[in-house]
């Protein structure tokens, strides 16, 4: 026989199954857990980029809705017998007032769709609502306004229980040789909260870019065909903080000439465009918020605890003092974008600057919204209530004085404005996940109360549109002081250690455990009792 040699292994498939010299199983899993981590920043950004395109589509896309519908020779000539006026105030109604009833149903949506996929759903009916402008009569574009205001309090608590969670998992990644990370045993009081506030702050400074990518259908397709400003604020005598309604007086004519079909037709389907991507990018780019096991017991405590769990939570004094902020957190942005970017800003300098004041806007609250990471070495308050300080002057300042006619002080007051939104909309949101950072199970359910009150404030602002500006001023200031005079009320009682109360969430039954359960039941009571006599007399 030929000689094997000194590197023969008799036993070869020993050799292969066998440790292995050069593998270091410490490096692999801090590798493992470094692609994880990868992984949660990555779902952060996508789910950040992904509301910013459906929100730059829809605001973009119903801004030049609502221009065109306003214009009288617009209705005439292409929908003489159609009613747009009447089709709008519809389709606002729909947007504005069905999000009312949305905690009824968010909570049931979320646990039985998932995050993920509720966050994917609810781009696609911002899809639709896209979809159906490209022909613009009753029966499609109400029912499809309709459906947006069913989407967004789904949405939107998703969104918010989507980053906070991405933070927990974060923490798990970061620390996976800790004790209770391995047993997955609850998060020890504050472990999580710097991820919180890092991964809020970047979900706004991206989301807020959605206000200035809002304006390009305007300034690049609209821009061209509007009147100049002589024309349209000829009737106009007086703005800012004496008139009542929008504009009284605003020309019913803004545009010079009707814009090509054809053109409209090539916009609307850039948006379309957009609008898929953004479903691309929450179905492709972002991961499972949670674990399967969690999703099976998330489902699985009962529909019926799932509807009630929400008003039960109101108990807890914590959100019941916030709601005053939730409030006034929906009704400032309404108020930047409706209430002073047009009685003010467009009744004093005209239509063709709306899209600079909207962009400055957007730009400053993007870019304030890195602010908030102060509170990685400041308490928290800080946040909220520099925000707050801002506000109150600048609402003072609109109630005592007139509509500026130049643009710097103008562009200046929304800079401002832009700089309280951040602090306001960061610190809530990121407040929200610092309070409930150790119960994940409840998330769902803390931002749909937190996004309801906002869908409260939509509605007020709704039914103030016809109101004095004086009187909607003075329900911002009221709102506001009231708001910072309860949180200041809740960190008192937090300090001094007043127990909360949450409520208790069932344990998740499965059915395959409860005939397991039922079967040794039945197996320990015939060890015992007269059927144990039975069988020893057998």
């Amino acid at each position: 026989k030929p000689d094997p040699g000194p590197n023969f292994n008799p036993n070869p498939m020993e050799e292969f199954l066998g440790p292995q010299a050069e593998y270091n199983e410490e490096e692999e899993e801090r590798k493992y857990y470094r692609r994880k981590r990868l992984g949660v920043i990555k779902n952060v950004v996508a789910a950040s980029v992904g509301a910013m395109i459906v929100y730059s589509v829809y605001m973009g896309l119903l801004q030049m809705q609502l221009i065109l519908h306003y214009d009288m020779m617009y209705r005439e000539v292409k929908y003489s017998n159609l009613g747009l006026e009447d089709i709008d105030r519809k389709m606002l109604m729909g947007i504005n007032v069905t999000p009312i009833i949305s905690l009824l149903y968010t909570p049931v949506l979320i646990r039985f769709l998932g995050t993920k996929w509720m966050m994917f759903l609810a781009s696609g009916i911002y899809a639709l609502f896209v979809s159906t402008n490209y022909w613009e009569r009753y029966y499609t574009l109400v029912p499809s306004a309709v459906a947006i205001g069913v989407a967004i309090v789904p949405l939107w608590a998703s969104l918010g229980n989507y980053i906070t969670r991405m933070a927990q998992q974060y923490y798990e990644y970061a620390h996976y040789k800790e004790e209770h990370v391995q047993e997955q045993k609850k998060l020890p009081k504050g472990a999580c909260h710097r991820y919180i506030i890092v991964f809020h702050s970047v979900f706004f400074i991206i989301f807020h870019l959605s206000f200035v990518f809002a304006e390009f259908p305007m300034r690049l397709v609209l821009h061209g065909y509007l009147h100049d400003d002589q024309h349209i604020l000829c009737d106009v005598k007086s703005c800012g903080a004496n008139i009542s309604g929008v504009i009284p007086g605003f020309s019913s004519t803004v545009l010079t000439n009707l814009p090509p079909s054809m053109l409209l037709i090539k916009v609307e389907s850039v948006l379309m465009g957009l609008a898929f991507l953004a479903m691309i990018t929450f179905l492709a780019l972002c991961g499972a918020a949670y674990r399967p096991t969690e999703e099976i017991d998330l489902r699985s405590i009962g529909w019926g605890n799932i509807f009630q769990l929400p008003f039960k939570h109101l108990r807890d004094y914590r959100l019941r003092l916030l709601c005053p902020f939730f409030i006034y957190s929906g009704l400032e942005v309404l108020f930047a974008l409706t209430g002073f970017t047009l009685s003010y800003g467009v009744c004093a300098l005209g239509l063709k600057h709306l899209w600079l004041l909207v962009v400055v806007y957007g730009l400053s609250c993007s870019v304030f919204s890195s602010l908030s990471l102060v509170l990685l070495r400041v308490p928290r308050w800080v946040c909220l209530l520099a925000g707050a300080v801002v506000h109150s002057v600048l609402l003072i300042g609109l109630l005592a004085g007139d509509s500026p006619n130049y643009l710097w002080p103008m562009l200046s007051i929304s800079v401002l404005w832009g700089l309280g939104t951040a602090l306001n909309k960061t610190g809530v949101s990121t407040l929200l996940g610092m309070l409930y950072a150790e119960e994940k199970e409840r998330l769902d359910f803390i931002y749909t109360i937190f996004h309801w009150w906002q869908a409260i404030a939509i509605f007020i602002v709704y039914l103030w549109s016809n109101l004095p500006m004086r009187a909607k001023l003075s329900i911002l200031l009221v709102t506001l002081l009231l708001a910072c005079y309860c949180y200041w009320v809740m960190e008192h009682r937090l300090a001094t250690k007043v127990p909360f109360r949450l409520p208790r969430i069932p344990r998740p039954r499965h059915k395959v455990i409860d005939q397991l359960q039922n079967s040794l039941s039945t197996t320990s009571q015939r060890t015992c009792g007269p059927w144990a006599e039975l069988e020893q007399m057998h």
